[in-house]
């Protein structure tokens, strides 16, 4: 039989790629998960697509899961979860009452016994109706997270954040520099827990920084955001000292925000000023000056402009029969309105 955590480890070879959308982070998780969960219980749970939550969806698979998390506490006397669950383990097809009672089951259990917080539990139609497809993997996410604590396999993501909070506790306090982006509290281990789970594989460190490049290449305004590497997987960005951690989830690249994940190219969205908006535009800063009648360049897209110029130097001499308009947004200086005299 081949090995479960060989298998999780070797998928970091896979070829690197930049996500697409601002929630195509949800498609990664999916992957990790289905990966995790085929593991440990032999399955052939797609990745992609609907195929995930569709093999999840008759709950037959997450109550057996429910029920290995709690023979793992009952081996190191943990105290939760303390009971497991009864369920209906064949014949139950997918959208059926037994399905629905299966997964209602699932989530009581999450609840009561597990005490995943109400912000990261889903609803039944969640999952059987795929209605909130998110909900459900964050709700996996963190039942893995807490069944990695009592020694059982935990999905790549999880043994990320093991890792990064094992490197924030190793490091000495640096006076009056501000914290890397990363707010999860310490989680106890039940004692005897493996205390380290399966290590990630120099393949993952070997790519991270030539994608990172690649995707900040993405941008061709003058003035790129910065993002500066201080050692393998964490990173300066902006013109702040923030410091935040990245990671190669196989084919992906995820950055570690708060107590989740995000992709590299949504964060950079979100954080420089020059990235392209929801719309496809550019804002106006970093992108220089236009003449009357041009669209705002796209960022990805080749920026004609000379060498030496910057959106800082002086606006270029216009067309003949063109006049030069500042991009959407440019902020021009006003003089300064004359208050009126109170006494008229």
């Amino acid at each position: 039989m081949a090995d479960p955590v060989a298998g999780i480890a070797g998928s970091a070879a896979k070829s690197v790629r930049p996500f697409r959308s601002s929630e195509a982070y949800v498609e990664a998780m999916k992957e990790d998960l289905a990966e995790w969960l085929n593991a440990l219980y032999g399955l052939g749970l797609p990745s992609g697509g609907d195929g995930f939550l569709t093999g999840l969806a008759t709950g037959t698979t997450l109550c057996q899961h429910a029920n290995a998390v709690t023979e793992a506490a009952r081996a190191l006397a943990a105290a939760r979860p303390a009971r497991g669950v009864a369920f209906q383990a064949h014949s139950v097809a997918p959208g059926s009452f037994m399905a629905r009672d299966n997964v209602a089951t699932f989530i009581g259990w999450c609840r009561t016994e597990l005490g995943v917080p109400e912000v990261l539990m889903f609803e039944t139609e969640d999952l059987v109706l795929r209605k909130n497809e998110k909900s459900v993997v964050l709700c996996l996410l963190e039942v893995a997270r807490r069944g990695a604590r009592l020694g059982l396999l935990a999905p790549r993501l999880v043994q990320f954040e093991q890792e990064i909070e094992r490197e924030l506790r190793a490091a000495p306090p640096a006076p009056h520099a501000p914290a890397a982006e990363e707010d999860t509290p310490e989680t106890a281990t039940a004692a005897g827990a493996p205390a380290r789970g399966p290590r990630m594989t120099p393949n993952d460190l070997r790519n991270l920084d030539e994608l990172v490049r690649e995707i900040l290449g993405c941008c061709t305004c003058p003035d790129q955001f910065p993002m500066i590497k201080v050692s393998e997987g964490k990173y300066r960005v902006g013109d702040s000292s923030l410091l935040i951690f990245v990671r190669v989830l196989r084919s992906h690249v995820m950055v570690r925000v708060g107590g989740g994940w995000d992709t590299l190219e949504h964060y950079l969205d979100k954080h420089d000023p020059c990235r392209c908006s929801s719309s496809g535009q550019c804002p106006w800063w970093g992108c220089g000056w236009m003449a009357e009648g041009q669209s705002a360049p796209v960022c990805g897209t080749t920026l004609h402009l000379p060498p030496a110029l910057s959106p800082r130097s002086p606006p270029p001499a216009p067309a003949q029969g063109s006049r030069l308009l500042p991009t959407e947004g440019v902020a021009h200086p006003q003089p300064p309105r004359r208050q009126p005299s109170p006494w008229g």
